[in-house]
């Protein structure tokens, strides 16, 4: 007979809490998912292809409705927020944000579905969006495993996005590009929607949820100035809200941004009189669609 597991909490923290025998307990339910499809309204069409046996990596493509069998569309490739915790690409406030991106902006979306905590702690979740970007980069000359990518992705046009943690991991991956490259492709602009870094009381819960971290100046969530200038696009778009609780992250970012001495252009827009991600709940609403607006203008823009 097993001994009783023992209840009392050690560590508790906005998403998850830790009890004395090490378990962990997620705190928010699991978002409701849906299978790939094609939309009957848009006409995007949506599939999942796995990227890694081991770990399991996949994507969720999103295609638009094309206007010539050899179109040639701008991808963004779309990092889904979570406090590195939950969702996935098939949670349904993702697949219908990436739906609509793809149809409005004429983009091709490859949403990631990284690795989360705890069944597999950080850095897993930063690895495998690396990982899903050299897949995506894989396809550059046209012999890649997916068609979609071959015939129909302008490799010169490719973007890079995601909301709080995805934004935060959105930004690892400019780093990697302007530090190491990405043969064949042009990284355009990066979009980063309330994003979590360093300065709340979250600190603990990443560095908790990443054993092999180096402490508060850990460049993942406090990255300097040297990091900053690095990275490997042209343009940055940063949005933040009034009433998230990483307003004044998303702003320090901004302004540490401007001071390293990159070179490229960067614009942040402020959503007044809302909370943290608060378009996930309601893609409809007013302010949500001032948001998306802004967010297709800049993948649209040349």
């Amino acid at each position: 007979m097993a001994p009783p597991a023992d209840n009392e909490v050690v560590l508790e923290f906005r998403f998850f809490k830790v009890y004395k025998d090490s378990r962990v307990q997620l705190v928010w339910p699991e978002c409701p998912k849906v299978p790939p499809s094609t939309d009957l309204i848009t006409g995007v069409q949506s599939k999942d292809v796995m990227i890694l046996t081991e770990p399991q990596v996949y994507v969720r493509i999103f295609l638009p409705k094309l206007k010539s069998p050899d179109q040639k569309l701008p991808l963004l490739l779309f990092v889904h927020g979570g406090g590195f915790v939950m969702f996935s690409p098939s949670a349904i406030p993702y697949h219908v944000l990436c739906n609509k991106v793809a149809a409005d902006a004429n983009v091709i979306v490859v949403s990631v579905e990284y690795g989360l905590f705890p069944t597999r702690p950080i850095p897993a979740c930063y690895e495998d969006s690396w990982e899903a970007l050299q897949w995506v980069a894989s396809h550059a000359d046209g012999s890649g495993a997916e068609p979609w990518l071959n015939n129909h992705a302008d490799f010169g046009k490719v973007f890079l996005g995601g909301d709080s943690g995805g934004a935060n991991i959105s930004h690892t991956l400019a780093f990697r590009v302007g530090s190491i490259g990405l043969p064949g492709v042009k990284v355009v602009g990066m979009i980063m929607v309330h994003p979590f870094f360093g300065g709340t009381e979250d600190d603990k819960m990443w560095l908790y949820m990443c054993p092999s971290n180096s402490g508060l100046d850990d460049p993942r969530l406090n990255p300097g100035l040297e990091d900053l200038a690095r990275l490997g696009c042209e343009r940055v778009l940063i949005f933040v809200a009034e009433k998230d609780s990483l307003i004044a992250v998303g702003r320090n970012y901004y302004e540490k941004l401007k001071k390293s001495g990159w070179k490229g252009s960067v614009e942040i827009v402020e959503n007044e009189d809302e909370d943290h991600c608060f378009y996930l709940l309601d893609l409809n609403s007013e302010k949500a669609v001032e948001l998306l607006h802004k967010f297709v203008s800049f993948l649209k823009q040349d």
